[in-house]
């Protein structure tokens, strides 16, 4: 689903919506991961990834590659969906620290809350773009932290960022 379609919705179905789009779809899907769930305002994501099959590597831990896949996207659908303006959210950059394998299923929470927000609009008010680094722990259901990826975000006025790329 397109974040178009996703604004043109109530916002009592955005998050439904939202989380339907991640886990039809096949880049998405074929991470091994699913959205639980989907905060009514859009603050808060969770995704599981467990370890099956598909996600299993050569020594029977979850492949590195799920680990990672998982996590890119939850941030900057956040913020398109929830930021009310026309911008542009790109990756940046991002990396990796494995912590120990997992033999067992994860968890992995995405948040960004109003004041993040408001901070946001506040310095592309200024500036006409920002950066933002995120860091998502995925754990097991009892806590214990497995990995650790860090995210760096950009976000731009769209019209901004079509007059500086040239």
């Amino acid at each position: 689903m397109k974040l178009s379609t996703l604004k043109r919705l109530p916002l009592r179905w955005r998050a439904r919506a939202m989380r339907l789009g991640f886990n039809l779809h096949p880049a998405f899907r074929s991470t091994g991961g699913r959205v639980l769930c989907i905060a009514q305002d859009l603050s808060h994501v969770r995704i599981r990834l467990r370890l099956t099959r598909r996600t299993r590597n050569i020594v029977g831990s979850i492949y590195g590659g799920s680990l990672f896949a998982i996590t890119d996207g939850p941030h900057a659908s956040m913020l398109l969906a929830r930021i009310d303006r026309d911008i542009i959210v790109w990756d940046k950059s991002a990396a990796i620290r494995f912590r120990r394998p997992a033999y067992t299923t994860l968890y992995a929470d995405f948040h960004i809350t109003q004041e993040d927000i408001d901070e946001i609009c506040r310095d592309l008010d200024k500036d006409h773009e920002t950066s933002r680094r995120y860091t998502i722990e995925l754990k097991d259901a009892d806590g214990n932290v497995y990995t650790v990826v860090e995210r760096m975000v950009y976000i731009a006025d769209k019209s901004y960022y079509k007059v500086k790329r040239g």
